[in-house]
């Protein structure tokens, strides 16, 4: 029987008429990358508030590692293991890398989120926060203020702090937004990276992205599931070229060039 370690179960959510999410059955394999793409409007972002709880469900289940959560506040989620990194780069810009990252593991202490404890008890997180840059890429710019981080490494630094909070389940919304090539690829092998003994579920955009990393991709249009399967099952799928380009003919990868 296959591990799912997410789970939703026809679920719905409609602002006053308007069915956003329209029984959604989705079902995230543990340990692999599950990626959600659709046109504009598809209903992925929703999708992704109704996961954590940023919006609650009109109807339908969602359960995760078994248990059902549809009810449970978005903080009780997070303590779950679900931790979510936004659309918008989610570090404080005053604070160094290092800083930044070394937030983020308060969570796991007794001191979690005080700001005014003295450097001492906080340097005791150095180490690990220094494991974790390593691991995004980020070790040389551990004392560099967060303001001045190019925006692909922001992202960067967002995966890390994200990664500090030991998610058993990561959600990465638009993780490559509104970067460049370079930016694009760095953070593409970061996500395959810190992958390894992890499992993501991501909205993106980028069908290179997808398509080279993503393990299952769900394609939602108008709120409902279109398709799912590998890259290459969803991209040759006439219904989803339908919904992306208004056409029968071409190739999916080819809008998105």
């Amino acid at each position: 029987m296959t591990d799912h370690i997410l789970e939703t179960r026809n679920l719905v959510k409609e602002f006053r008429g308007f069915v956003a999410v329209n029984d959604v059955n989705l079902k995230v394999c543990r340990g692999t990358i599950h990626a959600l793409i659709g046109p504009n409007g598809a209903g992925k972002t929703t999708c992704f508030n109704l996961l954590t709880k940023f919006l609650t469900p009109t109807a339908g289940n969602i359960f995760f590692n078994g248990v059902e959560i549809t009810r449970e506040a978005p903080a009780d989620i997070a303590r779950r293991g679900i931790i979510r990194s936004f659309q918008i780069s989610a570090v404080f810009p005053q604070l160094s890398v290092l800083e930044n990252v070394r937030i983020g593991l308060q969570r796991g202490t007794g001191i979690s989120f005080h700001f005014w404890r003295s450097d001492k008890i906080l340097n005791q997180l150095n180490d690990r926060a220094m494991e974790l840059l390593e691991e995004v890429d980020l070790e040389d710019f551990a004392d560099e203020v967060t303001l001045n981080l190019p925006y692909g490494r922001k992202r960067a630094l967002e995966i890390a702090t994200t990664l500090a909070m030991e998610p058993e389940l990561m959600l990465l919304d638009e993780p490559t937004q509104g970067m460049g090539h370079e930016d694009v690829s760095r953070v593409t092998q970061l996500i395959k990276k810190v992958s390894e003994g992890r499992t993501i579920l991501m909205v993106e955009h980028n069908m290179n992205v997808v398509s080279q990393i993503a393990d299952t991709i769900t394609v939602l249009s108008r709120g409902a599931i279109l398709a799912e399967g590998s890259y290459e099952e969803v991209s040759s799928n006439p219904a989803v070229m339908e919904a992306y380009m208004g056409t029968t003919s071409g190739e999916l990868q080819g809008a998105h060039q």
